[in-house]
C-alpha cells in the first residue's frame, strides 16, 4: 500500500512546540484517577499487605506516565512507519501466552512471567498494537475525501480478527470485545458505509454467543458468566462475589462510610476487590457522589480523545484518537456494568484506578497516543 504524503509540515515542530500544542487535561484527568486508584486500592489490602500495592500502583502509574510524555516527542511519521511491528509485536506476545511460557491465572491462559517477579498481560498492550495498526491501513495512501472501499474495511476487521481469536483461545472474552469495540469505532468513523459497522456489530455479537455455546468454554466458565443475572449459578464464585459487590455499593449512601472504612470492603468480603471491583471500594467509602465523581472524570477522558480527533487534520490522529476513545468508553462500560449486576464479569479492569501494571501502562501508553496524534 503505498504511503500518503505527510502535510507540510506536520511532525516537525520543536519539542517546545509539540508540548505547547498538547492537550493537557487528558494527562491531569488520568493522573487523578490514578491518584485515587492508589488510594482505593490501599483501602482494598492494607490489612493484608499495607502500602505495598498502593505504592507499586503509583510505581505503575509514574512509569505509565513517563511513557506517555515521552510518546508526545515522537514524530507522528515515526509512529505511523513503525505501526506495522508494534501491531505484530503485540501478535507476538498474545502467541507467546499461548506457548509454554503463558501462565494461567482465574483460569484464563493471559499472562507472561518475567524475571524479577514481574509478569506481562500482552493482551492489554495488544490494544495499543490494534489501534496504530487499523489507523495507518485505513488512513494511508487514500484520499482523506474518498471514504474506505469494501476491501479496505474487510482487510481492517481481518487484522483485527487475528488478535481478537487468540484472545478469546485463552480465554478471556473482556479484552477480546474491548479490541471488537475499539475496532469498530475506528472503522465507522473512518468513513466506511454504515452497514460494514452494523456487520461487524452482528459478527461480533454472533462470535459471543458462539464462544459461550460452543465447547470453546468450559461449563464451569459459561456458568461464570451468566452468574451476574443468576447468581446460583456459581454461588461459590461469581455468584458470591456479585453479591459482595452489591451489598458493598448499595451500603456506600450518598457519601459514603469514608475511606478505609467500608465494612465490605475492610472485612475482606469482596475477592479481586482491588483489581476487578475497585469501583465498589468507591461506591461503598466515597459513596454516591464519589462514585459518579469518578465516572465524570472518566468521561472526560473519552471525551477529550474524541474531540482531539475532531480536531486533527489528518485521518491518521483522528483516527487514533477514536480508537483510544472507543477502547476507554467500552471498558469503563464493562467493568462499572458488571459491578453493578448489569453485565457478564469478565475480568476487565476500570482504567487508571484498578490495579495492575499492563493495564495502567497501556492506559498511560494510549493517552500518550492521542497527545502524538494531537501533533500531526
Amino acid at each position: 500500500m503505498a504511503w500518503a504524503p505527510a502535510r507540510a509540515g506536520a511532525g516537525r515542530r520543536p519539542l517546545r512546540a509539540r508540548y505547547a500544542r498538547t492537550d493537557w487535561g487528558l494527562f491531569v484527568a488520568a493522573l487523578g484517577l490514578s491518584l485515587v486508584g492508589a488510594l482505593l486500592v490501599w483501602s482494598a489490602t492494607r490489612a493484608d499487605v499495607g502500602t505495598a500495592l498502593a505504592v507499586r500502583h503509583l510505581v505503575n502509574a509514574a512509569i505509565g506516565l513517563a511513557l506517555a510524555l515521552a510518546l508526545v516527542a515522537v514524530d507522528v511519521r515515526r509512529l505511523r512507519a513503525a505501526a506495522p511491528w508494534i501491531y505484530l509485536a503485540g501478535i507476538v506476545g498474545l502467541l507467546l501466552v499461548l506457548s509454554p511460557l503463558g501462565q494461567t491465572v482465574n483460569g484464563s491462559r493471559s499472562w507472561l512471567f518475567l524475571p524479577g517477579g514481574f509478569s506481562l498481560q500482552p493482551a492489554e498492550l495488544a490494544k495499543i498494537g490494534l489501534v496504530i495498526g487499523l489507523a495507518m491501513l485505513l488512513a494511508e495512501g487514500r484520499d482523506p475525501l474518498r471514504p474506505p472501499q469494501g476491501r479496505d474495511v474487510v482487510l481492517a476487521w481481518a487484522v483485527a480478527a487475528l488478535p481478537v481469536g487468540l484472545i478469546v483461545l485463552q480465554p478471556d472474552l473482556g479484552s477480546a470485545l474491548v479490541l471488537g469495540m475499539l475496532t469498530l469505532g475506528i472503522v465507522a468513523s473512518s468513513g466506511a458505509a454504515w452497514r460494514w459497522s452494523a456487520a461487524a456489530l452482528t459478527a461480533t455479537v454472533a462470535a459471543v454467543v458462539a464462544a459461550v455455546r460452543v465447547p470453546l468454554l468450559d461449563p464451569y466458565q459459561v456458568d461464570r458468566l451468566l452468574a451476574f443475572r443468576d447468581p446460583m449459578l456459581d454461588p461459590e464464585g461469581i455468584g458470591y462475589q456479585t453479591r459482595q459487590v452489591r451489598l458493598a455499593i448499595g451500603s456506600g449512601g450518598w457519601t459514603g462510610a469514608g475511606l478505609g472504612q467500608g465494612p465490605q470492603t475492610q472485612g475482606g468480603f469482596v475477592p479481586y476487590q482491588h483489581t476487578d471491583f475497585v469501583f465498589s471500594v468507591a461506591g461503598e467509602e466515597l459513596g454516591f457522589v464519589g462514585a459518579v465523581g469518578l465516572l465524570l472524570l472518566l468521561g472526560f477522558l473519552v471525551v477529550r480523545a474524541l474531540l482531539v480527533g475532531l480536531r486533527c487534520e489528518d485521518s491518521f490522529g483522528r483516527l487514533v484518537a477514536v480508537g483510544v476513545g472507543a477502547w476507554f468508553a467500552f471498558q469503563v462500560f464493562e467493568n462499572v456494568g458488571m459491578a453493578l449486576g448489569l453485565m457478564p464479569v469478565t475480568g476487565l479492569p476500570l482504567p487508571f484506578l484498578s490495579y495492575g501494571g499492563s493495564s495502567m501502562l497501556a492506559c498511560w501508553l494510549a493517552v500518550g497516543l492521542v497527545a502524538c496524534a494531537q501533533q500531526d
